[in-house]
């Protein structure tokens, strides 16, 4: 087959898999997209435009058109309807705009969920990246909707949720390296953070109970390598100065093989997030040997085997320093000999099969219909 596949916020984990799926899918896939110097906010109003205009500069048949959930989808598909005619379209939902978190003090501006929910309306099939994403989404539209005037077609939603299912992103872990067994934390244990440094990944929770690790007398040597992280950044100095004895690395990787070299040298990632709707970097990071502290929120409990749960979750921030502490000096299960493999199910080599099915399904069953 002959795939579109449209990426209006080209960057980070969206180019992840727009490009990890282009390259080991054995339909031919081509990319269309906008970066991300934008914004988000300029991508979900103008992007459907521009990405217009460039297809009709390069008009060819496609069997299917994918879009990811910062196009406007039904702008688009209104403004190129003479050139796709009947071809089927995908949304795929990374994020959403109606369940994002948002700092504090600051109010939703509800024309991005709707923009959300009218690419879901206008879409053939669409996905989400976890089961807990998709819930979430489903159960927010009607506070949605029902916030207008009248004409609220509360029906729709279970059409869009017929129409719904889950298709996880594929990783690209052998861009890290041979896969590592996880392993019993050295002494002192190295903890890992890889999150993003934005409020929605919850740094305050995590390095508060570092702090209180640190009080209690408990050793450990720290890795802080997410995206974002400026070292010298006013709210990251005094952060670093007080874990400067401990830090081996403080600052975003610079290429992916000084990213895999640090995931490989330590022992435990941790997560405080406040938001997750899949977890690409946690997955990374027990690919390459790290036992996985997670709150048992989002869609963590999704990725960790059932047998570990009371191992690698926690209930809440309260909780996260003693859960880390209990990581940090107790020998793990026997079970964590399921986390490779846990890892392992969502490398593109055992995704990039799944999805070429499952688009290949859609494009005949509009054939045929």
């Amino acid at each position: 087959m002959r795939i579109l596949y449209l990426d209006p916020f080209h960057g980070g984990s969206h180019a992840a898999v727009a490009q990890g799926y282009a390259r080991t899918s054995r339909h031919t896939v081509t990319l269309l997209t906008l970066s991300q110097a934008g914004g988000w906010r300029w991508r979900m109003r103008g992007a459907a435009v521009t990405l217009a205009r460039m297809l009709r500069e390069r008009p060819q048949y496609y069997d299917l058109i994918i879009a990811t959930d910062m196009l406007d989808l039904a702008t688009f598909l209104g403004l190129t309807r003479a050139l796709i005619g009947s071809t089927p379209v995908v949304l795929y939902m990374h994020e959403n705009q109606l369940t994002y978190p948002l700092p504090s003090g600051r109010s939703r501006d509800l024309s991005f969920p709707w923009i959300n929910y009218t690419s879901m309306l206008a879409a053939d099939a669409i996905y989400f990246n976890s089961a807990f994403h998709r819930h979430a989404v489903l159960s927010a539209l009607p506070e949605l909707i029902g916030r207008f005037h009248d004409h609220h077609e509360l029906d729709l939603i279970d059409t869009l949720a017929a129409r719904s299912s889950v298709l996880p992103p594929g990783i690209d872990l052998a861009r890290l390296g041979a896969a590592t067994a996880p392993r019993s934390p050295a002494s002192p244990p190295t903890i890992l953070w890889n999150s993003r440094w934005e409020y929605d990944k919850g740094p305050d929770a995590f390095f508060a109970a570092l702090d209180e690790l640190d009080h209690a007398g408990v050793a450990f040597r720290l890795i802080v390598a997410g995206e974002h992280i400026d070292p010298q950044h006013a709210t990251f100095v005094p952060l670093r100065q007080r874990f400067a004895a401990q830090t081996l690395w403080w600052g975003y990787a610079p290429d992916t093989a000084t990213y895999a070299q640090l995931l490989h040298q330590a022992d435990i990632v941790v997560s405080s997030a406040i938001q997750e709707f899949f977890g690409i970097a946690v997955l990374e990071a027990i690919y390459c040997g790290c036992l996985p502290l997670l709150p048992a929120r989002l869609s963590y409990p999704d990725l960790i085997p059932a047998q570990l749960h009371e191992y690698c979750l926690y209930a809440d921030d309260r909780q996260l320093a003693g859960a880390l502490r209990h990581m940090c000096e107790t020998p793990p299960p026997a079970a964590i000999t399921l986390l490779p493999q846990a890892a392992a199910a969502y490398d593109w080599a055992r995704l990039a099969p799944r999805y070429d099915a499952t688009f290949a399904e859609i494009a005949q069953n509009r054939m045929v219909q």
